[in-house]
């Protein structure tokens, strides 16, 4: 059973940080490619960072400078560390693990960024 668990999200003012971390369990983590998504209230789901199996990290122009996805195979594990964090931020942060070519996802932390 492959199971996604995020943590480390909360509330926090402009300018802040914050920094999310996901566990994976139940998919061989080191060859999965691993993401970041979020979900702001009536808005499509999007990709906020990637990072690949052999480590190539992608970020879309939103996020790029202030977000820094990374894993630690070792650990099975993924981490969002946020920066200079705004109120357009403020989103449920999911968790996302590409492995045997299906996508699977946790059950999302939210992130509330106060201006």
């Amino acid at each position: 059973q492959v199971q996604l668990v995020e943590s480390g999200g909360g509330l926090v003012q402009a300018g802040g940080s914050l920094r999310l971390s996901c566990a994976a369990s139940g998919i061989i983590f080191s060859i999965s490619d691993m993401g970041w998504y979020r979900q702001a209230p009536g808005k499509q789901r999007e990709l906020v960072a990637a990072i690949t199996r052999g480590g190539s990290t992608n970020y879309p122009d939103s996020v790029k400078g202030r977000f820094t996805i990374s894993r630690d195979n070792a650990k099975k594990s993924v981490t969002l560390q946020m920066n200079s964090l705004k109120p357009e931020d403020t989103a449920v942060y999911y968790c996302n693990a590409y492995y045997g070519r299906i996508n699977y996802w946790g059950q999302g932390t939210q992130v509330t960024v106060s201006s």
